[in-house]
């Protein structure tokens, strides 16, 4: 029997991608997504490049009714992964009521559902800014948590900790919280990738839309920080690597190998690249001349962050196998996919 998943913000960057490892992986895959940031022709290409063609149900999560019958008419499911949340950095210093009634919101509401159909495994999407600016590089899973630097890095925050409590208080509930640093990339085919509604603000679909004639330029926000090019340091980690962490992730949980009811992963490359490194990547993996200036610091940044990955090598079985070339050669061939220059 397939194991049946439910993926919350299933037709997103991130949420897409994933749809295709657990479906590699031999799963049953249920979407739920209202298209905030997505667009439905994201199970188009989930299709071509599986065979599969995954149902989605248009559902707001913040929606309680809404997101309690999507889990009555889908019967003996086995995990959740929950993906759907705003994400902007940028726009949750602009809009905080947003952010935290969006991201809370749905989050009380799927785990609500998790408990009443007695559904016991489950991954959350985190994130490194949950760190903050960390004392210490590279932060490992028991680095303390710094003071947010933004609405969303809090969102994240007190997600974790709302799902750690949810976790103490119902004994068959197991977690997974996911740590991720820069997710980036695309596919290998070129089907799928990080198409984003609004525009794009995370900085290798910017370096791509610049590089393709949609952007005049990419601002690189600061060139004044402590770090060894003046630039903010970030972990890139390609999609599909990231995927993958999600299913090694549910299946460590449905496996019984978890130690804790609750337990926490960094997902990254590993090893910090500046933001002016990545613009060297970009130039040197595609062999396209990217049209940048430096620009001022942008509230909200962290500045130097990366991780050690020592954990989920041992205890999920997890490793990335592409590297920050990698990560641009793969956006590039989808950006020029999508922009009709193929």
């Amino acid at each position: 029997m397939q194991k049946k998943v439910v993926v919350t913000g299933g037709t997103g960057y991130i949420g897409s991608h994933t749809l295709i490892d657990l479906i590699d992986n031999g799963f049953h895959v249920i979407s739920i997504d209202n298209y905030m940031n997505s667009e439905p022709d994201v199970l188009d290409r989930v299709a071509a490049v599986t065979g599969v063609r995954v149902e989605n149900h248009i559902v707001d999560l913040v929606d309680a009714a809404a997101t309690r019958k999507v889990f009555e008419t889908n019967p003996d499911i086995d995990g959740i992964i929950h993906f759907a949340a705003l994400k902007s950095v940028g726009e949750s210093v602009e809009k905080p009521w947003e952010y935290f009634h969006n991201n809370m919101n749905s989050l009380l509401n799927v785990l609500k559902c998790a408990a009443d159909f007695n559904i016991s495994n489950f991954i959350f999407s985190s994130s490194c800014s949950v760190y903050g600016n960390a004392d210490e590089l590279p932060v490992t899973e028991n680095t303390p948590m710094q003071e947010a630097e933004s609405p969303y890095a809090r969102t994240k925050q007190i997600g974790e900790y709302i799902i750690t409590d949810f976790a103490k208080a119902h004994p068959d509930f197991k977690a997974i919280l996911l740590r991720y640093f820069n997710p980036a990339g695309a596919h290998e085919s070129a089907k799928i990738g990080e198409s984003p509604t609004y525009n794009a603000s995370n900085l290798v679909p910017v370096i791509t839309e610049t590089a393709i004639g949609k952007r005049e330029k990419v601002t690189v926000f600061g060139s004044d920080y402590d770090t060894r090019d003046g630039s903010c340091i970030r972990d890139y980690i390609h999609v599909m690597d990231l995927a993958n962490a999600h299913t090694k992730a549910l299946e460590y949980l449905m496996n019984n190998k978890n130690e804790d009811s609750c337990e926490v992963f960094n997902v990254a490359i590993g090893a910090g690249v500046s933001v002016l490194e990545a613009v060297e990547a970009f130039e040197r993996s595609t062999n396209q001349k990217l049209n940048y200036t430096i620009g001022d610091r942008r509230e909200g940044d962290v500045i130097a962050i990366y991780a050690n990955l020592d954990k989920a090598a041992a205890r999920l079985g997890w490793q990335p196998k592409r590297n920050i070339d990698d990560i641009m050669r793969t956006a590039w061939e989808w950006e020029k996919v999508r922009s009709g220059k193929v």
